[in-house]
């Protein structure tokens, strides 16, 4: 049986002006400072790495829930409010960069068992719609993890914008949680204990806070 688990991500559009805390992997904002933006400024803009948190968790033999994130990601995207279809993300996370705080655990996912990094160096998300939804808005695109591309959709609410340091306009997103199957993209095994349990749960659950800078270098 192989042990670990593996990982996922994604990203949406603009970013927040919250306090992020998690380490290992759970990525939530709270914000304080912001309200939520009844129209974002439109824009180019750039992922933040410093400030965008990706993280995840999954369960492990039914026992407990094992958390972990990626700490290395890029990524642009352009904002035009009155019209969304012109609004759309492209996001790069760097597979190596998976950290849950167990060295050995990490080693074992950058391997052919689970994201075999260096065959596949990278995970991808890009936006194929911006649509509206209520207060928020729903980022719809193509999640690409070991070539294998799946169609997401990321529920999230856009924050700010306000000026932060060098008076840079700044904005900022909170998702909703999002679950995928890690099978459906060849990340780990389908193991299963003596009871016929899982050993490694194949649902997902990734959650994730960013922050972008407007014209961002």
């Amino acid at each position: 049986m192989k042990n670990g688990f593996m990982v996922v991500p994604l990203l949406a559009m603009t970013a927040t002006a919250g306090v992020i805390a998690f380490h290992p992997g759970r990525a939530y904002s709270e914000p304080r400072l912001a309200q939520v933006a009844s129209s974002p400024i439109a824009g180019s803009y750039k992922i933040d790495p410093m400030h965008t948190s990706i993280g995840f968790e999954v369960r492990h033999m039914g026992l407990s829930r094992i958390q972990g994130r990626f700490t290395k990601v890029s990524g642009n995207v352009e904002v035009d409010p009155q019209n969304l279809d012109r609004s759309h993300v492209d996001v790069t996370i760097d597979t190596s960069s998976v950290d849950t705080a167990v060295a050995p655990r990490d080693a074992h996912l950058r391997t052919a068992d689970f994201f075999d990094v260096e065959k596949y160096p990278t995970i991808t998300f890009k936006s194929t719609k911006i649509r509206k939804r209520n207060k928020g808005y729903i980022a719809d695109g193509n999640l690409t993890i070991k070539n294998v591309t799946k169609p997401v959709s990321i529920r999230f609410k856009a924050y700010g914008p306000i000026k932060g340091e060098g008076d840079q306009l700044r904005g900022g997103i909170i998702a909703e949680p999002l679950v995928i199957n890690r099978l459906d993209y060849g990340v780990g095994d389908n193991s299963k204990l003596p009871n016929g349990d899982e050993a490694i749960g194949s649902e997902i659950t990734i959650h994730l806070s960013a922050e972008a800078v407007k014209g961002g270098k």
